[in-house]
């Protein structure tokens, strides 16, 4: 029986990483996975600590996807059903958090790893690395978040094509398309690269990011009239805050901002 890819956690100053650790398999997503992604992240949701979150893969893959020896083995579409609520959810889970997350394409993100990528709020690649939906080829779909995520971070003929043929593209044709922020040079500098934007958020007021991706999520289905208001409400709640405050009068003196720092450990 082989082993799972688990996810293992560190923290470097008020920057957590999480790493796929499935190396031998190129980080294939089990059921596993998905149980320790999503207790990852509620953990770090719990550690005031922790500022923004590098998610990356062990050794020469972002991640391969789904873990296809698992799902050989469900005997009825009930299991694979079961297998898709918890990859779904804990994506959702990932998305929903206040915390940003980058993730550190360090190597091919096909399937299941590049919906976890999609999850993310920020992409670092680099020009050479592969990026595709391949469920097509095996005569399916993507089920995610993948028919969902993707056409609304790329051009919908691109999305639609991706996941019709399956077909891959490149970290410079993904970084063109808006799929992915931001390039590093080559594929050992991807995490380098992620760090260095993780400290940039770090960086800044921590209610900025948590406010942005909540905004995405609240007024995803609104009309423009109703997001607009939801916006008023949160800048509102934000000049009022302690860090807003000091944005601005810290412009006023022209000084750089002294935002409050995260929680000590």
């Amino acid at each position: 029986m082989t082993m799972g890819t688990e996810v293992s956690t560190r923290r470097e100053d008020n920057i957590a990483f999480l790493r796929l650790e499935g190396e031998d398999r190129l980080s294939a997503i089990g059921s596993g996975t998905c149980r320790a992604l999503a207790a990852a992240v509620t953990q770090l949701e719990a550690d005031e600590c922790s500022r923004a979150v590098v998610i990356h893969g062990a050794g020469r893959a972002f991640s391969a996807g789904a873990d296809i020896e698992e799902i050989n083995s469900f005997a009825a579409a009930a299991d694979f059903r079961r297998f898709i609520h918890g990859l779904t959810d804990a994506l959702d889970l990932l998305e929903a958090s206040p915390l940003p997350f980058i993730a550190a394409i360090n190597g091919p993100a096909f399937g299941g790893g590049l919906e976890l990528a999609m999850a993310c709020d920020l992409r670092v690649a680099y020009p050479e690395v592969k990026l595709g939906l391949p469920e097509a080829k095996l005569g399916v779909l993507p089920g995610a978040g993948g028919t969902q995520r993707l056409p609304r971070l790329v051009p919908r003929g691109l999305a639609t094509e991706m996941l019709m043929l399956g077909q891959a593209i490149d970290g410079a044709r993904a970084f063109e398309v808006g799929l992915v922020n931001r390039l590093a040079a080559t594929a050992s500098a991807v995490v380098e690269e992620a760090t260095a934007l993780a400290r940039e958020l770090a960086a800044g007021a921590a209610l900025v990011p948590a406010r942005v991706k909540s905004l995405y999520l609240d007024t995803a289905g609104a009309g423009l009239a109703e997001g607009i208001a939801r916006e008023r409400d949160v800048a509102t709640e934000l000049f009022a805050s302690p860090d807003g405050r000091e944005g601005f009068t810290a412009f006023t003196q022209r000084r750089k901002p002294a935002f409050l720092p995260a929680q000590p450990s």
